[in-house]
């Protein structure tokens, strides 16, 4: 199984504290090896395939859609929004939504409430990103919880990334959100559970 780089350390460190244990006493260091299997598992980093066609939009997160509404940003001009709630054990890997180059990169402080709270993608802790490509311009945000205390994005302002293709990840239960033209059409409602780079989220014709 595939682990996200950035989750390395992470689990090397429990690994080597849990070998140093065993050497002393076996039950912590169970309870140490447990915790760092817990650790991989949240890392984890499947390889996600899709027939990718040109107008679509895919997920760039897994979890569930907690908001679908108009709204208004200066990168897309009036849009479709699409919040997706992630929870602790979703793939926390995130995956450009389409092709396109990042034409727009903001980094934002903020607090950290609650993740599926609406309100949390106006005062939360967030990083944005805007692709323009031959489907338009789109927008995501990467959100900072109430337990999320990192948001990791590798790419930088002029990069090219294919649809489906990893950017960065949240670390622990936030949420992230996705701005499509106005005039895309939906393939998904609120409740329904979608998966990064394979669930389409909609067309543009």
């Amino acid at each position: 199984m595939r682990i996200a780089k950035d989750g390395i350390g992470n689990i090397a460190f429990l690994l080597l504290v849990g070998i140093a244990f065993a050497f002393v006493n076996v039950i912590p260091a169970l309870i140490i090896f447990a915790l760092a299997a817990l650790v991989i598992w949240f890392f984890r980093d499947p390889d996600r395939t899709a027939n990718y066609q040109d107008g679509e939009f895919y997920s760039p997160a897994d979890g569930k859609i907690v908001e679908i509404s108009e709204a208004n940003h200066e990168f897309t001009g009036e849009c479709v929004k699409i919040g997706i709630f992630m929870n602790i054990f979703s793939v926390h890997v995130n995956r450009a939504p389409c092709s396109g180059e990042v034409a727009y990169l903001e980094y934002v402080p903020g607090k950290k409430l609650a993740a599926f709270a609406p309100k949390a993608s106006e005062i939360n802790e967030r990083n944005i990103l805007g692709f323009a490509g031959k489907s338009g311009r789109v927008l995501v945000v990467q959100i900072a919880g109430l337990v999320a205390r990192r948001i990791v994005c590798r790419v930088r302002r002029g990069d090219n990334l294919r649809v489906g293709e990893r950017f960065g990840m949240i670390k622990l239960g936030s949420r992230l959100d996705v701005y499509l033209p106005r005039d895309t059409i939906l393939k998904v409602k609120i409740g329904e559970k979608v998966f990064a780079g394979k669930t389409c989220l909609g067309v543009r014709n």
